[in-house]
């Protein structure tokens, strides 16, 4: 009786030192799966990493082995047959940073979190530069190299023929892969949300039929000048003209109809050359923009300040000369051609 409950007894004790013997082996795999987790990756700079799709937990794993940042994949793995919801593998491109633990980075895997590119567009900058800036962005899928200005209007539901003006500049985030007419899209659908509140809160009494005469109007500002406090002014001056029946005669309008011919100088053939854009020429305004306008210079052509000015030149510092007589502006031009020469 006795050597059965000695048995029973070394049994029990047997079968304890078995679950603490588990249990310290538990506790010890969690607490280095843990530290595995919150580990920085060896990573020196900012990297990215780009998934393919169908890409799997064993793959990404293989991945991150073959970089250098992992010495085996067992934890990752580990941590996935653990929380498979957790552990989600989604294409796309992320941004490692030096300070990434394995935990974030599959958190941003998981949850899709891409690394945002981004590109800037500037004010006064052409349909043509966005065309050429956005073919030179690897990151972008390209579908617009094939087609023609009047195809990719079509494509975004614009009416005119040149989309040029339509695309509000400001600066656009992108993942890796994205279409680039989607970016156009976006830009699109920025410029008409910027416009039509401007355009019904519009000054009384302005020269045009509709917001795309506006618009218009707003891409010759922005081309005439980048000191935006001056931007009311400029625009009042050719107000003032339009209300008298007089030709805008500005520069900018006759350089973008020259398009490519233009080398820098305008010449007086340029001046005499009759384009539909050439405003030296041809009474009111050019048929389309001839860039893309910022809200400054919108907001001015729709509320111009209130001036007698029908004349103005520049300063050759950024700023302009403004004047009401054909003979204070002939003088103004004068001093600023002698400006010019006694720079050179």
């Amino acid at each position: 009786m006795s050597s059965n409950l000695a048995k029973i007894s070394l049994f029990k004790k047997v079968l304890v030192s078995f679950f603490l013997c588990c249990l310290i082996i538990i506790i010890t795999f969690f607490a280095l799966l843990e530290k595995q987790l919150n580990k920085k990756l060896p990573l020196q700079n900012a990297q990215l990493l780009t998934v393919k799709k169908g890409t799997s937990v064993a793959s990404f794993a293989k991945i991150l082995v073959n970089k250098g940042w992992l010495a085996n994949r067992f934890w990752l793995k580990s941590y996935a047959r653990l929380n498979p919801d957790k552990v989600k593998i989604k294409a796309g491109t992320y941004q490692l940073t030096p300070d990434i633990t394995l935990r974030a980075l599959l958190e941003h895997v998981s949850t899709g979190k891409e690394y945002q590119f981004s590109m800037t567009f500037i004010e006064g900058s052409t349909f043509k530069d966005w065309l050429e800036k956005i073919q030179q962005q690897p990151r972008l899928s390209h579908s617009l190299s094939t087609l023609t200005v009047e195809e990719i209007s079509q494509r975004l539901n614009i009416k005119a023929n040149n989309p040029e003006g339509w695309f509000f500049p400001e600066t656009y985030a992108f993942t890796q892969g994205t279409l680039d007419i989607d970016l156009l899209t976006r830009a699109h659908a920025v410029m008409q949300q910027k416009l039509a509140p401007l355009w019904q809160q519009r000054a009384k009494g302005l020269p045009y039929k509709n917001a795309y005469q506006a618009l218009i109007m707003a891409s010759i500002i922005e081309k005439e000048t980048s000191y935006l406090a001056e931007q009311p002014l400029i625009a009042s001056v050719f107000i003032n003209r339009l209300a008298k029946k007089m030709r805008l005669q500005t520069d900018p309008t006759v350089i973008y109809g020259l398009g490519d011919r233009y080398q820098g100088d305008i010449t007086r053939a340029h001046l005499r050359e009759k384009t539909a854009y050439n405003t030296y020429r041809i009474n009111g305004l050019p048929p389309t923009p001839i860039a893309m306008p910022g809200i400054s210079a919108i907001k001015a052509a729709l509320n111009p300040a209130t001036s007698d000015y029908f004349y103005f030149v520049s300063q050759g510092n950024g700023k302009h000369v403004f004047s009401k007589t054909l003979t204070e502006h002939n003088i103004a031009v004068r001093k600023f051609l002698a400006r010019q020469r006694n720079k050179k």
